[in-house]
């Protein structure tokens, strides 16, 4: 069953130094105010995984949280690149950061093997490409039935997944609509997840499109308005583009990117 919890309850309880994290949220619905709470609580050598990882990748790369990265594509979504992971990767600053790189079927695939009790997902997928050269969990393997070369990539099972939705009911269970990507897959296949939420409510109204987490699948709900800005929660906020404009020049230097840093995350539960 779902505790009803403060965010910093809600990561100190469930996200430890050195464990495997997913972020997950699709344009959609990413849980900035999460991954804030983890650079505030100083955690350390955390593997991310994320089959988008955007500006709260860079930010939590940037400030030293991550050893490694589980990803499929990253980047700034319509500006450009990352300038903290490209500076983790290239320079090992502020540490040096591993990479493990799939695609986005493939990414999806270890969710649901991972949320199905499966130990390797298969997939007609990688063909033609080089990342089964630089990556070793993509593995081919042949269909017993049919002899057919398929691929095969490990299951994903995060220690702690954390997700943003827009609603929990006093219960714990959650609901979320619009684009959801693999928010679903990525809370069943973790052993621990917590989830962000617009607000907490008496009963759940059903909407369209809607997924909704069951209270025993949920370890966590903390409330936490507005905690996918500057992604948006359909029904409650919309994208604000001009800050992923902004971010391109911010996270281009280390001395303004740690700035920004200290005065809009590490400093904001002071100034609340």
């Amino acid at each position: 069953m779902a505790e009803i919890v403060s965010l910093a309850e809600g990561v100190a309880e469930l996200v430890n130094d050195g464990d495997t994290v997913a972020l997950e949220g699709f344009t959609h619905l990413i849980p900035f105010a999460a991954g804030h709470e983890i650079v505030r609580q100083r955690r350390r050598d955390l593997e991310l995984v994320r089959m988008t990882p955007d500006v709260i990748y860079d930010q939590l790369i940037g400030m030293g949280c991550a050893r490694r990265l589980v990803f499929s594509w990253g980047g700034n979504p319509g500006v450009g690149s990352l300038h903290r992971f490209r500076d983790a990767v290239e320079r090992g600053w502020p540490a040096p950061l591993e990479i493990e790189e799939h695609s986005h079927a493939g990414m999806a695939n270890r969710y649901v093997a991972g949320a199905s009790g499966l130990p390797f997902a298969v997939l007609r997928g990688y063909t033609g490409t080089d990342l089964p050269r630089h990556t070793t969990t993509i593995k081919p393997i042949t269909c017993p039935f049919t002899g057919e070369v398929l691929t095969a990539v490990p299951a994903l099972n995060p220690d702690v997944t954390i997700v943003h939705a827009q609603r929990a009911d006093r219960a714990g269970n959650v609901q979320m609509w619009g684009i959801t990507g693999v928010q679903k897959e990525a809370v069943l296949a973790a052993e621990r997840s917590l989830v962000t939420v617009e607000e907490i409510v008496d009963s759940l109204e059903p909407m369209p499109t809607q997924v909704v987490l069951p209270t025993w699948a949920v370890s966590a709900v903390a409330l936490a308005p507005g905690g996918s800005h500057p992604s948006y929660a359909q029904g409650y906020s919309v994208r604000d583009n001009n800050f992923y404009q902004a971010w391109d020049a911010i996270s281009r230097d280390r001395d303004t990117f740690t700035t920004w840093m200290r005065q809009h995350v590490l400093d904001a539960r002071r100034n609340a």
